[in-house]
């Protein structure tokens, strides 16, 4: 495994995690739905929870983590811009268009999330198989506290963005998403939910 490369996927994780904060305060100020909202304040949260693991993790495995890379930069301007989608929307003064555009950003912000943390969990495997126990116990700690959020931020938040357009196309939309309802945090558990509320329509 490459070290260097390694430090990149931490640094660019933590300033996803970091941009992710913005994502969610903004995204809290465009949700309509009382659930969606309460359920991004405690995502909020847990972003916030998920900065000081990074920032503990890259420090247990001696990396500065304030350092810049271009990378880096370029995480902090696509979490930007997604900020910056949402603000243009609430600014149109649809706010349940708002809504819907803040749902979008959040999923694609928690796409590349759950892409990181996916990684950070292999490295940790494959330190192990290397026989770096200290590197891999810090690594598999940090995804160990982390993971299981991240499946629930991911396949909620897809459920409540399918069923928001549904529910603005004027079909039948079930709110809150059964991915919320039957608490999903694998990619087979999202997949049966809603074939299950398809069923239903």
């Amino acid at each position: 495994m490459k070290t260097s490369q390694l430090n990149e996927l931490l640094l660019q994780s933590l300033e996803h995690e970091k941009g992710g904060v913005l994502v969610y305060e903004t995204a809290v100020s465009c949700a309509v739905n009382a659930d969606l909202k309460k359920e991004w304040q405690k995502y909020l949260e847990q972003t916030r929870k998920h900065v000081e693991v990074m920032t503990t993790l890259c420090k247990a495995l001696a990396l500065n983590p304030e350092t810049e890379t271009p990378g880096r930069q370029v995480v902090r301007h696509t979490g930007a811009a997604l900020v910056k989608a949402m603000q243009m929307a609430k600014e149109s003064g649809d706010p349940a268009a708002a809504q819907l555009v803040a749902c979008e950003c959040v999923v694609l912000a928690e796409t590349k999330d759950h892409a990181d943390w996916e990684l950070i969990g292999r490295c940790a495997e494959e330190a192990a198989n290397a026989g770096d126990t200290d590197s891999a116990a810090a690594l598999q700690a940090a995804y160990d506290e982390v993971e299981d959020e991240e499946d629930e931020h991911l396949y909620h938040t897809k459920g409540w963005c399918r069923e928001l357009w549904l529910e603005s196309l004027g079909l039948k939309a079930v709110l809150p998403p059964p991915e919320e309802v039957k608490q999903v945090k694998t990619a087979i558990g999202a997949a049966k939910a809603q074939a299950e509320s398809l069923a239903k329509r």
